[in-house]
């Protein structure tokens, strides 16, 4: 064990780091996120893939717990709560607070919060086709495969 983390260092070490997955993972991220605003756009729709990743976990479970929302996008309270305050200004969401406690907020979509997401469909599927056009479906699923190894070692650590 210990000489395979030794080697595994060794190879690291003479691998730059802009040749490893990590770069690469931000970078893909960064990207996608301008080609998703910027495919929105194009239709008139005022999406980032924050919001639209908010509006989907919302129409799969409509009324969640905002901290519940929080925790399921990968997203800080903090973080979250000021995505729903531009997506409120924008009248795709709103909060009620528990009646049962007021310390806890549902978010729900609205009526053109709906809207907006069946409008933003037929583009998500259109840049995925776009995005993964000339990859072979085994290396799609190769990645992904990675990236939820890359994911679960995190969590890994994260839970020590």
């Amino acid at each position: 064990m210990i000489f395979a983390k030794n080697l595994i260092i060794t190879i690291m070490q003479k691998i730059r780091f802009e040749n490893t997955v990590l770069p690469c993972l931000g970078k893909t991220a960064k990207l996608a996120g301008f080609y998703f605003t910027d495919a929105f756009h194009e239709k008139d729709i005022d999406l980032s893939k924050e919001q639209w990743l908010v509006l989907k976990k919302l129409n799969d479970n409509d009324g969640m717990v905002q901290n519940d929302l929080a925790f399921i996008t990968n997203r800080s309270k903090t973080s979250l709560t000021r995505l729903i305050n531009t997506m409120e200004k924008r009248d795709y969401v709103e909060r009620i607070t528990s009646k049962t406690d007021k310390r806890i907020n549902h978010v729900f979509l609205t009526q053109n919060g709906k809207v907006i997401f069946k409008k933003s469909l037929p583009v998500l599927q259109q840049i995925m086709v776009e995005l993964t056009q000339g990859i072979p479906i085994n290396d799609i699923e190769s990645a992904i495969n990675v990236m939820h190894h890359i994911q679960d070692n995190i969590n890994k650590k994260i839970t020590k």
